[in-house]
C-alpha cells in the first residue's frame, strides 16, 4: 500500500526555497537488487507509482515470492548471496538484460556498498540511495564521527583515530575515563564491542577486541567511547533531495535489544513522549540528523542513530548514519503517512522534496517486532532458526 504524501511549495527544513529548475524523469524500469520481504515491499510501491519492477533471483529462489511479484525477472545464478546477490557483474547484467535504468539495493546485500555504487554510475546506472562520498564518509564510524562534529552534531566524549595502536589507546584511556566502550571502526550490529569497568583490564580487552574486529569485518582498527549509563537508542528517519532540502520525519526507538541487536521499535520514542519539553528535544535531535545529512550532501532517505541518556534525556550523541532504507522503516511510515520508498524513488529521479518540515506530523503510535531464533543448549547463541507453524491473515 503506497501511503499518500502531501505536496506543497518545494520548502528546505527552514524556510521556503525558490522552485528551482528542474529536470526530473521518470524511470520505466527499476531493479530491486534483494529478495525477501524488502523485495517485496519495494516491488509494491513500484506498482503503485506505475514503474515496471524487475526482481533478481538465484537458483533457490526462483519460486520467492518478490520473483512473482515483479513485473520482471531475472535469474543470476548461484546458490549463495556471494554468487548471485552479492555478485555486483551479475546485477549490472540483469540491468542491461531487462532495460532496467535504476536500482533499490533494499538494505543489506550492497545497499552500502561503495563499489557497487561506483560500478552502476560508470555503467550509466542510476543507484537509487545517496552518492558515492556519502557512502563513504559515513560508512566508517571514525570518519563519519570526526566529519559530523565540525557540523555542530554532538558526539560521545572518546578518541577516534585511525591507525591507533593498543598503546596509544591505553594512553587516551585516563582522558576518556572509565567506564568506557572498545569499538570497531568498521563494525555493526554491536559486534565487538567491549565494556571496559577498570583501567588495568583494558590492555587484555584490547587484544580480544582486535582480534573480533579482524574475524568478523576484516578490519581491526578500534576506537573508544566514554560509556552512557542508562542509554536510549534513538534514531532519525531523514529525507534529502538533490536541490539543498533536507528534512527529518521524527524518532524511531530501539532501545529494547538483544545481544546488541534491535527486538522492538516504535515510533514516536516513548522518552520523548513522556517529557514536557519533548518537542523540543524532538526538533533538537532531527536538527543534528539534518545536519549530518548535510554534512556529506545527502540524497535520499537515511537514518541518523543516536545516543540519548535516560538519566539526562536532553544529552544526545551521535553513533552512526545507516546510508539505506531500516528494516524498521514502516513504523515511520505509519506515524507519518509517507512513502519512504516513493521518495527514494522520486529523489533518484531528480525531483525537488514537497514536504516541508512543518508538513510533517506524528499521529498515534507504530510498534515493530523481531522474531528471534536461539539455541538453549549453546547458551542461547543465535541461530538461524525453523518456522514450524504460521498463522496470519490478508
Amino acid at each position: 500500500m503506497t501511503l499518500p504524501t502531501t505536496a506543497t511549495e518545494p520548502t528546505t527544513a527552514t524556510e521556503p526555497a525558490a522552485e528551482p529548475t528542474v529536470s526530473a524523469r521518470t524511470f520505466s524500469a527499476v531493479l530491486v537488487a534483494n529478495r525477501g520481504e524488502i523485495a517485496c515491499r519495494v516491488i509494491r510501491t513500484l506498482r503503485d507509482m506505475g514503474i515496471r519492477s524487475v526482481a533478481v533471483y538465484s537458483e533457490v529462489d526462483k519460486d520467492a515470492k518478490h520473483v512473482s511479484l515483479a513485473d520482471t525477472a531475472v535469474g543470476i545464478g548461484g546458490t549463495s548471496p556471494a554468487d548471485s546477490y552479492l555478485k555486483i557483474d551479475a546485477i549490472i547484467d540483469a540491468c542491461r538484460r531487462s532495460g532496467a535504468e535504476a536500482v533499490h539495493p533494499g538494505y543489506g546485500f550492497l545497499s552500502e556498498n561503495v563499489a557497487f555504487a561506483k560500478a552502476l554510475d560508470a555503467a550509466g546506472i542510476t543507484f537509487i540511495g545517496p552518492g558515492i562520498g556519502a557512502i563513504e564518509v559515513m560508512g566508517d564510524k571514525i570518519r563519519s564521527k570526526n566529519h559530523v562534529m565540525a557540523y555542530d552534531v554532538p558526539c560521545v566524549p572518546g578518541i577516534a583515530k585511525p591507525g591507533l595502536t593498543d598503546q596509544d589507546l591505553i594512553e587516551a584511556a585516563t582522558e576518556v575515563g572509565f567506564p568506557l566502550l572498545i569499538k570497531p571502526s568498521a563494525g555493526g550490529g554491536g559486534k565487538g564491542m567491549h565494556v571496559v569497568e577498570r583501567a588495568e583490564d583494558l590492555a587484555s580487552t584490547l587484544l580480544t577486541a582486535r582480534r573480533v574486529a579482524a574475524s568478523a569485518f576484516g578490519d581491526d582498527t578500534l576506537f573508544l567511547e566514554r560509556l552512557i549509563r542508562a542509554p536510549r537508542h534513538i534514531e532519525v528517519q531523514v529525507l534529502a533531495d538533490n536541490h539543498g532540502n533536507v528534512i527529518h520525519l521524527g524518532e524511531r526507538e530501539c532501545s529494547l535489544q538483544r545481544r546488541h541487536q534491535k527486538v522492538i521499535e516504535e515510533a514516536p520514542s516513548a522518552l520523548f513522549e513522556s517529557l514536557a519539553d519533548g518537542a523540543a528535544h524532538r526538533a533538537r535531535i532531527g536538527e543534528a540528523a539534518c545536519n549530518a545529512a548535510r554534512s556529506v550532501n545527502y540524497s535520499g532517505a537515511g537514518t541518523v542513530e543516536f545516543l540519548v541518556s535516560d538519566e539526562h534525556p536532553d544529552e544526545f550523541f551521535f553513533m552512526e548514519m545507516n546510508t539505506r532504507l531500516q528494516v524498521e522503516h514502516p513504523v515511520t511510515e505509519l506515524v507519518t503517512g509517507i512513502d519512504l520508498v516513493e521518495w527514494q524513488v522520486r529523489i533518484a529521479a531528480g525531483e525537488v522534496l514537497t514536504v516541508a518540515q512543518s508538513d510533517v506530523v506524528l499521529q498515534g503510535h507504530a510498534v515493530e517486532a523481531r522474531v528471534y531464533a536461539e539455541v538453549p543448549e549453546r547458551n542461547f547463541m543465535p541461530s538461524m532458526g525453523r518456522v514450524v507453524a504460521l498463522a496470519g491473515h490478508g
